[in-house]
């Protein structure tokens, strides 16, 4: 006998209780997709019956997160800012806390709009992506180490029609002209210790280590970045960067020594140290 919805997911939930934080979400998510609808088709038709082939597609989706695969990997995709963005093994899988880095950008640009962004390290292209869209007269520059990942951020702009973002390839600031300067500048850089248990993470496992890690304090990137901010950021212009819960002073205070003025810390939902931004003064 095939099983109806409700049976299923409760079923689903069990099994990925022990092996995940978000046990009801994941099943329903993998669910949705398997049978195209939205997830509140749940609560409204729960007795619905699907048909066996989909019974059996959402099983095998089921066993990969069992085995730890993330669920944005076994979809292929993740919402961000209102836009579903094309993810792969090629690029950090963006977190909800990151928008956050969106808001903070847009109060800055409130009153006084920017002619130029530069987005430090897209990886999957959310941060580009959310600020073109929202401010489609700015034009945004992208940048990554990764051509692989490149790839990803420049397929999700068609799937948006987002005209207004270039790509570069490059380590950081290398992948710019050198006289090349914007008026703010967004980075969410690896910042997790390399010797962080975390890493071990079933999800985390799954994503590019260096998305993720740098060096032993999880601030090699951040420093990189501010060592050559002052030749990529116009004057009176903004950094704005994401960081991890505990690094709040550290980066505020690498921020205050790299001449940034104005340095502040802005907590995330959870009311942890989440983004740091400074600006630099005028020429």
């Amino acid at each position: 006998m095939i099983p109806n919805i409700q049976t299923l997911l409760a079923d689903a939930r069990k099994r990925l209780a022990a092996s995940c934080d978000s046990p009801q979400l994941d099943a329903e998510l993998l669910l949705a997709h398997v049978i195209g609808k939205d997830r509140s088709y749940f609560y409204t038709w729960p007795e619905h019956v699907p048909q066996r082939r989909l019974v059996l597609h959402f099983e095998d989706l089921l066993d990969r997160r069992l085995r730890g695969e993330p669920v944005a990997h076994i979809l292929g995709e993740r919402e961000f800012w209102s836009l579903r963005l094309m993810v792969t093994a090629d690029t950090l899988i963006p977190r909800p806390e990151t928008e956050l880095l969106v808001e903070q950008a847009l109060k800055l640009t409130e009153h006084t709009k920017p002619s130029s962004i530069l987005d430090l390290g897209t990886g999957s292209g959310a941060l580009a992506l959310a600020l073109a869209l929202e401010l489609p007269d700015t034009q945004i520059t992208a940048t990554d180490l990764s051509e692989a990942a490149l790839a990803i951020a420049r397929k999700n702009a068609h799937r948006h029609g987002l005209i207004n973002i270039r790509f570069a390839q490059g380590d950081w600031y290398a992948a710019l002209e050198e006289d090349e300067s914007f008026d703010l500048i967004v980075s969410n850089p690896p910042y997790i210790s390399e010797h962080d248990p975390h890493l071990d993470n079933e999800d985390l496992r799954h994503e590019p280590y260096q998305a993720l890690a740098s060096g032993p304090e999880g601030l090699d990137a951040i420093r990189h970045i501010l060592d050559d901010l002052h030749a990529h950021l116009s004057a009176g212009g903004w950094l704005l960067m994401e960081h991890g819960y505990d690094q709040g002073e550290k980066v505020q205070k690498l921020f205050r020594h790299a001449g940034l003025l104005d340095v502040s810390c802005q907590k995330d939902l959870e009311g942890r140290d989440r983004i740091t931004l400074g600006r630099k003064g005028s020429d």
